[in-house]
């Protein structure tokens, strides 16, 4: 049975579940109706995400969420309260912001592969969210939007996870229309790797994770490490960054024993 626990401040009743079958982590943002990214909310994720990062027996993790919307992006309720503060809000809109980049970072530099379980509406900051994941798996009743520009407030914190993770042109009409897309169109864009329908969710994702899971956990970090580092880089920069890494991939322990196997016939037996 899988270990849960819960990340959270002590005046917040839920916030972050994460529950521990190794090989796999999977966090759930656990603060329905919207699971917004509150100031709280953030704390708990990152905390799981520091938390994630620190231990080696963790392959994969998984990113999920409870209720009818995957996550409703930055809680504009917390934030528009600010506004009467001396400074108008802007230390605490630029905390917020930052806090939310840094989110995304943390995604993006963790040594394991994170996927994205979505079950429900991922909207600006939420969508963002999904797109920083390295893959993203989601049922068939999904949606995703950037509606920053129906509220006069542009997803530019959004904008970098998605225009990276879309086509462009598909990324910039999410954001010039603010309108919804269903899986099926978020697919089209590059949002999403799989639709599934509803009740087979958890089973397709748990498979998925464990099919990744299973292979070498010295290859999946640094493969995963030097994708994120050759992206966007001139070819020729991203094949000396490809270059490096291979040589250095070939010398660790997990790639002798994975070509020993190979070559022997023999399933391999990763360190």
């Amino acid at each position: 049975m899988a270990d849960v626990v819960t990340f959270r401040k002590e005046e917040a009743a839920g916030l972050v579940r994460v529950e521990r079958a190794e090989p796999i982590l999977r966090i759930t943002l656990d603060n329905p109706p919207a699971n917004a990214l509150s100031i709280a909310t953030m704390e708990a994720l990152g905390a799981a995400l520091d938390a994630a990062a620190a231990d080696d027996a963790i392959r994969v993790v998984v990113l999920a969420s409870t209720g009818k919307v995957f996550s409703a992006g930055h809680d504009l309720k917390e934030m528009t309260a600010r506004r009467a503060d001396a400074d108008g809000g802007r230390a605490f809109f630029e905390k917020t912001m930052r806090m939310a980049a840094d989110i995304m970072l943390k995604i993006a530099a963790l040594p394991q592969p994170v996927v994205a379980e979505v079950d429900g509406l991922a909207t600006a900051a939420g969508c963002q969210l999904v797109a920083s994941c390295d893959l993203a798996v989601c049922t068939d009743t999904s949606a995703f939007c950037t509606p920053g520009v129906n509220i006069g407030l542009f997803c530019s914190t959004p904008m970098v996870a998605v225009s990276r993770a879309a086509h462009p042109k598909q990324a910039m009409e999410m954001l010039l229309t603010g309108e919804t897309i269903d899986a099926s169109t978020a697919k089209d864009f590059g949002l999403v790797n799989r639709i599934v329908p509803q009740q087979y969710l958890r089973q397709v994702v748990d498979k998925y994770a464990a099919v990744i899971a299973s292979k070498s956990p010295q290859a999946l970090r640094i493969g995963k490490a030097a994708f994120r580092a050759q992206a966007g880089l001139p070819l020729a920069e991203a094949y000396d960054i490809a270059v490096a890494t291979m040589t250095d991939n070939m010398l660790v322990d997990d790639a002798k024993e994975g070509i020993g196997a190979f070559l022997g016939k023999r399933m391999p037996e990763w360190n």
